[in-house]
């Protein structure tokens, strides 16, 4: 093809995208302010009941997540917010998310006792009264709690945060607008002061590791990378097997679900004052610990050990994976009893599958004759596209797209294709009209 006229086409292209993100950046600030509503609720129940509440509406300065594809889901979640116009009954905005409670549900407390969590939210903030509905769903993907609730834009109880000192912070890498990038802070738990040099040191090592895998790395101006730097009372984090309890900004702790590697928080509430009115949208929190450990909830946060001798960016990485990619893991548990992924239901996450719905996922990636299920080759692990049965925690029944890649196995180099994919598919779906 003419070289002018391979000049001319892609003019073309990038007028029309022009186009279209004036269009939907004028659909914005007709029903949205430059602001941000934060919504926090109280999510409660058993291994068999959900229940949600309201606790608090608060307003902060700036609007810094997408403001295009407002109306659509880029993957299903466990949950979603959903923004409509209370006069029209036009969907607005929505949102999907994971928790720690949905999770919780799976264990063998929940059966005996009712606990509640915390989970905040951030939309922007309408200019009209809208209705906002929050849906968790279960494993099936039934919905099992709706709660449908008015919100005013002009009401006197939405608690005003736009002139609240902000905790300390610093771009660590940006690359442009945040309103117009993917914003990642990641916030200090259990650092003093005199210790925020470290953390600094450890934020830049750490974005280097997460951009050394694709698709990070050919898409890394797409992002802004902040440190968030609350000062600890006390250096380190709690792990309670040892009777060690610390007083840090988010009072976060091992032994989540008496499992000795899993390291959470609770406090999201917390969290959410500790970054009001700096722009973010994902979060990874960084321990202070030598400990093993970390956790990734999709569209909640990131956190991992700070100092681990054994594999501490790995596990930065791979819990990112979660967090921001909605990747599910691909390993498996010959112990494993509880079901996460039914039979009869098609996984959300796009790296699982039950076989249910496979074509939505990546048979379109499968070279010409490989057979479904595909046979391991256990001579030479790869990250070749076939179907392999296990994965999500399950020995049968649910199969991965690569014998190895970073969400299956934390020394492996790559994400495999299928999930380099998906993550361009997310990156895209964020920063592009």
């Amino acid at each position: 093809m003419n070289i002018k006229i391979v000049t001319l086409l892609a003019a073309a292209v990038i007028l029309n995208m022009n186009t279209v993100a004036a269009q939907q950046e004028a659909g914005f600030a007709y029903h949205f302010e430059d602001s941000t509503l934060r919504i926090d609720y109280i999510f409660s129940g058993t291994n068999r009941t959900q229940h949600i509440a309201v606790g608090e509406l608060s307003k902060t300065a700036g609007w810094y997540g997408r403001r295009h594809n407002l109306s659509r889901l880029p993957l299903l979640g466990n949950g979603q917010l959903t923004v409509t116009d209370a006069s029209s009954g036009d969907t607005l905005y929505r949102h999907s998310f994971s928790t720690l409670f949905q999770e919780w549900q799976a264990t063998a407390e929940a059966v005996n006792v009712e606990k509640s969590f915390e989970n905040t939210f951030l939309i922007p903030m309408p200019k009209r009264p809208v209705i906002v509905e929050c849906c968790l769903r279960d494993t099936h993907q039934k919905p099992q709690a709706i709660l449908r609730h008015r919100i005013h834009p002009e009401d006197i109880l939405i608690r005003d945060r736009t002139h609240v000192k902000s905790t300390p912070w610093q771009y660590i890498r940006k690359n442009g607008d945040p309103r117009e990038k993917i914003d990642v802070c990641f916030v200090a738990e259990g650092y003093t002061e005199a210790e925020m040099p470290c953390f600094l040191s450890l934020c830049d090592s750490s974005i280097s590791a997460i951009l050394v895998h694709e698709p990070y790395t050919s898409l890394s101006n797409r992002f802004n990378w902040i440190a968030v730097m609350p000062f600890s009372a006390e250096s380190g984090v709690s792990i309670p097997r040892r009777n060690i309890w610390k007083d840090t900004p988010l009072n976060s702790s091992f032994d989540t679900f008496y499992s000795d590697r899993y390291l959470t928080t609770l406090h999201l509430k917390k969290l959410y004052d500790i970054v009001s009115g700096i722009p973010c949208e994902h979060f990874i929190i960084l321990a202070n610990t030598a400990e093993y450990g970390g956790g990734g909830i999709y569209n909640s946060y990131n956190m991992s050990s700070g100092h681990s001798p054994r594999s501490k960016f790995e596990v930065i990485v791979h819990e990112f994976g979660h967090s921001f990619g909605g990747l599910a893991d691909e390993y498996d548990y010959d112990s494993q009893e509880e079901t996460l992924y039914p039979a009869d239901t098609e996984p959300w996450e796009p790296n699982l599958t039950t076989l249910v719905d496979f074509d939505s996922k990546w048979s379109d990636m499968l070279p010409p004759g490989t057979p479904v299920p595909t046979v391991p080759d256990g001579r030479k692990p790869t990250t070749k596209v076939g179907v392999y049965e296990g994965g999500g925690y399950q020995k049968k029944g649910v199969y991965r797209p690569a014998q190895e890649c970073r969400m299956k196995v934390n020394q492996v180099r790559e994400f495999c294709p299928v999930c380099q994919r998906a993550l361009k598919r997310l990156i895209n779906f964020y920063t592009r009209p």
